[in-house]
C-alpha cells in the first residue's frame, strides 16, 4: 500500500490492500502462573515482534525486529535518523508488504540518496535494542554529530509532568509489559505524540517519522523527547540528526552519549523518576 507521506500520522490501513493482513501487535497465549494470587487467569497478552526489512530502490539494507505498527512512521523515521535521506521529500514512495516471513517496507528514494547508500555498503541484521549490527567500520559506527539550534532547557516541572503522563499513553506497554515508548512533549510537559515498539531505537524512529510527516521542519522546535529507556549514544545521535534539542530518558545515560550530547549542544537528562531527574549536559 502506497501512502503520501503527508498523511502518515492519520493513515489507517484498509483491509485487503496487502498480500496478507498486518499481524496484531499483541498475541494471546496460555501460561502456567506459579506463586501468583489465587484465581490468576491462565492466559497472558504478549507483545508481537516481526522482522521488518528496509528496502531502498529494490536493495535490502536492513532487517529490524520490531512491533508491527506505525510502519510508515518507522520507514520515514529510520531513513532520516540513519542519514539515508536528508528530508522527507527525498522519500518518494513507501509501500508496506506482508509475507509469510515478515514485513517489507519498499521505499523509493532520490538518486543521490541511493548512491550514497550503496557507497556505505551496509547490510545489517538488527536485533531488539541493537542498532549497529552489520556496520563495517568504526567511522560508520560513530558518525559526526549534527549540532542542534540554541535552546532553553525544559523546566524541571515540565519533565515531571511528562514523566507522570507517560504510562497512561503507553497502551501496548500496559497490556504486555514488553515495549518501549518514545514521546514528544511540549514545553509544559504535555505529551503530544507517542509511539511504541519492542525496540527503543524503533520507538524513537517511529516518533521521528510521525512528527516530521505531519509538522515538517517545525516538528521539534519547542519541547523535548521522552524515552522509556536508557540514553545510549545512538539515541542521542538519532535525536540530534533531526533537530531534537533535549532528550529525557527514564534510565541512565552512557558516557559516550553524554560526550555526543555535549558536542551537539543538546540537553541530556536521565534517571527521570517521580520527584527527581539528573541533568548531564547544559546544566546551567
Amino acid at each position: 500500500m502506497s501512502l503520501p507521506l503527508s498523511k502518515v500520522e492519520d493513515a489507517v490501513m484498509a483491509p485487503g490492500t496487502q498480500e496478507q493482513a498486518l499481524p496484531s501487535t499483541v498475541f494471546e497465549t496460555t501460561v502456567d502462573v506459579c506463586g501468583g494470587i489465587e484465581g490468576t487467569p491462565n492466559s497472558d497478552q504478549v507483545a508481537e515482534e516481526v522482522p521488518v526489512a528496509m528496502v531502498y530502490n529494490g536493495i535490502s539494507h536492513a532487517v529490524m525486529m520490531a512491533s508491527p505498527s506505525d510502519l510508515e512512521d518507522f520507514g520515514l523515521g529510520f531513513s532520516l535518523s540513519e542519514g539515508i535521506i536528508d528530508c522527507p521529500e527525498q522519500l518518494f514512495q513507501l509501500d508496506v508488504g506482508v509475507g509469510k516471513q515478515g514485513i517489507t517496507l519498499e521505499m523509493h528514494v532520490a538518486g543521490e540518496c541511493f548512491a550514497r547508500l550503496k557507497e556505505q555498503r551496509r547490510n545489517m541484521a538488527g536485533r531488539t535494542g541493537c542498532g549497529l549490527c552489520g556496520t563495517e567500520s568504526l567511522s560508520q559506527a560513530v558518525r559526526p554529530i549534527q549540532e542542534v539550534p540554541n535552546h532553553t532547557s525544559p523546566h524541571n516541572r515540565s519533565v515531571q509532568v511528562a514523566l507522570h503522563g507517560l504510562r497512561q499513553h503507553q497502551p501496548l506497554q500496559s497490556e504486555t509489559g514488553a515495549t518501549h515508548g518514545a514521546a514528544w512533549c511540549d514545553s509544559e510537559g504535555m505529551i503530544q505524540t507517542i509511539r511504541e515498539d519492542i525496540g527503543r531505537h524503533n520507538a524513537l524512529d517511529k516518533l521521528i517519522g510521525a512528527r516530521i510527516a505531519r509538522y515538517g521542519p517545525n516538528a521539534f522546535n519547542d519541547g523535548f523527547a521522552l524515552i522509556s529507556s536508557r540514553a545510549s549514544f545512538e539515541m542521542v545521535q538519532k535525536s540530534a540528526g533531526v533537530g531534537i534539542r533535549c532528550l529525557v530518558a527514564v534510565s541512565a545515560a552512557t558516557a559516550l552519549a553524554i560526550r555526543r550530547a555535549e558536542e551537539a549542544g543538546m540537553t541530556l537528562i536521565g534517571f527521570a523518576r517521580p520527584g527527581r531527574h539528573v541533568i548531564y549536559t547544559r546544566k546551567h
